[in-house]
């Protein structure tokens, strides 16, 4: 993730949000849209761009929320992987 002095951009298209997290561009606007994942819309023709400090913020509220989630559901060795995914 870019920090102060890196030469990536401070501003990420949609596409290069869903590139970093290894998704979809459509399901990156989805959490745009539903504000789980803060953004702008700038230009005229209204064209979603994130900073690159957001996206940071928002992988960081996922790993707590999923230390979270493995807190409160400790895995058993009769779980199956497809459980989790729920």
């Amino acid at each position: 993730m870019p920090s102060p002095g890196d030469d990536l951009p401070r501003f990420l298209t949609l596409a290069d949000v869903a590139e970093v997290l290894n998704t979809s561009s459509a399901q990156v606007y989805a959490l745009v849209r539903r504000g789980e994942l803060e953004a702008i819309k700038i230009g005229g023709r209204g064209q979603w761009r994130v900073e690159a400090t957001k996206l940071e913020e928002y992988i960081q509220r996922m790993y707590r929320e999923a230390q979270e989630f493995v807190s409160e559901h400790p895995f058993t060795e009769g779980a199956s992987a497809m459980e989790d995914e729920r």
